[in-house]
């Protein structure tokens, strides 16, 4: 995790998290090694926003969900992983 999380509640009462992630990895494209790198918003919703509060920067953390499209406060569109799943890696 990169970034602090941040805490909202939604008008209908639902608790958001949000927060940034890196990933770091080496695949494989048309034969050659090619390193991957991405940073993204994680959004993480009622129960598993509990579980974020014990989140710090520089946690390694899996995150798995699903990818949606989100507008920034300027009209930019931006991918968003909304997660369904958080699990800690030591």
């Amino acid at each position: 995790m990169v970034k602090t999380p941040k805490f909202s509640t939604s008008p209908a009462g639902i608790e958001h998290c949000q927060f940034s992630i890196d990933h770091q990895s080496m695949q494989n494209e048309a034969g050659m090694n090619r390193q991957a790198f991405v940073r993204i918003q994680v959004v993480a919703t009622s129960e598993l926003s509990q579980l974020t509060r014990e989140l710090i920067v520089g946690s390694n953390i899996k995150v798995t969900g699903f990818i949606n499209r989100h507008e920034s406060r300027n009209g930019n569109p931006l991918l968003v992983l909304h997660a369904q799943q958080i699990e800690m890696i030591n």
